[in-house]
């Protein structure tokens, strides 16, 4: 069917409301923004569904969550009575409709006679992930959009483990979300109703008290916030989102008596009113923060994203100028001190590991290996991260102290599987304490690391690609590449390159060829003689290509001139 087909479907649907249907009738005439509607169905993942609001095939709206939901219903019916009886987890963020599209994945649920257990309000992603794995559910659905714009929502599906979706089941819940029709199809029950007949039980605090008291035990060395506390203070924003209950409520329970809130942030508003965008990576996000720590003296703020999986930081210089930290900085800060605590408190397991992303900084490596600690790369996103933490546990071959990636997502734990602002700012506020200790802030502690362990910058570029265009222009680009493969990048030459697709590492020189450990995703890997990696990989849940430079030197000098070397020359590469 084609997209103006589709879209005469919508319009003639009788399951729309009036408004609904005004919105369509608004598109007449508009084809380009009926064939971005309706081209082709929200595609269905292991990260489940994310796109922009509205009404459309293409859109998140409250029939393409009922598809999602009743495709994960077949699904766990294939699996009989007892996958039934285990049932869903379900909880959302601050965004707008994500309390309706929660409440819509619980009724749709029951009506299938599938068990569910909700929040009775926003919580964090880390929370739903402790709470399939603490209530031993079958799996769990996230409605959120993470950090992206107001105008997004989404929709992640977790497994019995606690991680995201494997692709196996992921698969059947595409399959079955085909087959059927969104308007008929989808099975549905009054929310109230469900309550009344025990398929839905609400949950809440004392849920978070588990939570909490787990993370708690996660704190290595607390004795060093004791001795700072009387006079250390930390400013916390949660950008409208859901950390605003609980990161507070770990940074007092660690022992720490002036956590400063910023009140505007502190309003749950999916409209997100204070920034352009809820995201910790961008420094203007915190502006209102910088002012009251200016105010008041404060040289550490933590802010969480809306569905606080995501955690930065902005501290002090030694100019006294506030700079942010990257997730690859305050990744490898936060390596060092685990491994440091552990040494000195002796909770240090015989065979530690810490695990990154593919696209995450060598520095961790560095600063692992030195210290007798192995380090293992994943492909970008955590649930792969969550597979190796789960192998380890299988095989027994190593324990796994932190794992992380660029993009500011930690983990410390086995109370979730997915990235956890919570327990990353409960480790972040500790470490400050460590060096507050020894005269020093986390600015200074990454200074020192660069003279311990060597200089490293990483930058990401994200070329935005959007509408139907624009995802043409991401597979041929890929494909380009692969044809007629780089031998230089910014005057450098490349050395080798690994399709990480293919799984397979060609030398330039000599043309022979490899096999490397991972593979199967969509990512072309380039060493470059001068030791730098630059990294071509199109986003999977956004219209955009993503380039990751990572170099390394003696000198700051040095890095920072191949970093803009690299990336003037991505910008030629990827357009």
């Amino acid at each position: 069917m084609g997209y103006m087909e589709e879209y005469r479907k919508w319009m003639e649907s009788p399951a729309l409301t009036a408004e609904e249907h005004a919105e369509l009738a608004a598109l007449e005439g508009n084809e380009k923004e009926i064939q971005e509607r309706f081209f082709a169905p929200l595609s269905f993942g292991t990260a489940g569904l994310r796109g922009t609001m509205g009404i459309g095939l293409y859109k998140m709206n409250r029939f393409t969550v009922g598809a999602a939901t009743q495709g994960l219903a077949n699904l766990i019916k294939q699996y009989g009575p007892r996958a039934m009886q285990r049932g869903v987890a379900i909880a959302c963020d601050s965004r707008l409709h994500s309390d309706e599209y929660s409440h819509l994945a619980a009724s749709i649920l029951a009506a299938n006679g599938i068990n569910v257990i909700e929040y009775e309000s926003l919580r964090p992603v880390p929370v739903l992930s402790f709470a399939v794995r603490t209530y031993g559910t079958l799996a769990g659905v996230m409605v959120t959009a993470s950090h992206n714009p107001k105008e997004y929502n989404g929709y992640k599906v977790y497994w019995e483990d606690g991680a995201q979706l494997p692709p196996k089941e992921a698969d059947v819940v595409a399959k079955e979300m085909d087959a059927l029709d969104m308007f008929t199809d989808v099975k549905t029950m009054d929310h109230q109703e469900a309550i009344d007949k025990g398929l839905i039980k609400i949950i809440g605090p004392e849920s978070d008290e588990i939570y909490l008291r787990q993370i708690q035990k996660m704190s290595i060395n607390p004795d060093c916030i004791a001795q700072v506390a009387d006079d250390f203070k930390i400013i916390y924003t949660p950008f409208h989102g859901a950390g605003y209950k609980l990161v507070p409520e770990i940074l007092k329970r660690i022992g720490y008596k002036h956590v400063i809130c910023v009140p505007e942030q502190m309003v749950i508003d999916g409209n997100f009113p204070t920034v352009k965008s809820p995201n910790p990576e961008n420094k203007e996000g915190f502006n209102l923060a910088i002012e009251m720590a200016k105010q008041q003296g404060v040289d550490l703020i933590i802010g969480t994203d809306p569905d606080s999986d995501r955690c930065g930081t902005v501290l002090k210089s030694s100019t006294g100028d506030y700079v942010t930290l990257s997730g690859n900085q305050m990744g490898v800060l936060l390596i060092d001190y685990i491994i440091t605590a552990k040494k000195l408190t002796n909770t240090m397991p015989p065979h530690p590991a810490v695990l990154k992303s593919v696209v995450s900084t060598e520095m961790a490596r560095k600063v692992a290996n030195d210290n007798g600690v192995a380090c293992f790369d994943t492909f970008t996103g955590f649930k792969f991260l969550a597979e190796k933490i789960k192998e380890f546990e299988a095989t027994g071959s190593h324990q796994y102290l932190f794992a992380f990636e660029e993009s500011y997502g930690y983990l410390c734990g086995d109370h979730a599987r997915d990235k956890d602002a919570v327990i990353a700012s409960m480790l972040i506020a500790e470490m400050a304490a460590y060096y507050r200790t020894k005269g020093m802030t986390l600015y200074d502690a990454m200074q020192d690391m660069y003279k311990r362990y060597g200089y490293y910058a990483e930058e990401t570029l994200s070329i935005v690609m959007p509408g139907v265009s624009g995802l043409t222009r991401m597979a041929e680009l890929m494909k380009e590449l692969r044809e007629t493969p780089l031998k230089e990048v910014g005057g450098t030459a490349v050395k080798d390159v690994r399709d990480l697709q293919s799984g397979i590492q060609t030398e330039l020189a000599t043309g022979a060829q490899t096999e490397v450990e991972l593979k199967g995703q969509n990512v072309l890997y380039y060493d470059l003689e001068d030791g730098t990696s630059f990294i071509i990989r199109p986003s999977g849940t956004e219209p955009k290509v993503k380039v990751y430079i990572m170099a390394n030197g003696k000198e700051k000098a040095e890095v920072d001139a191949k970093i803009e070397k690299y990336a003037a020359a991505a910008k030629e590469i990827v357009k």
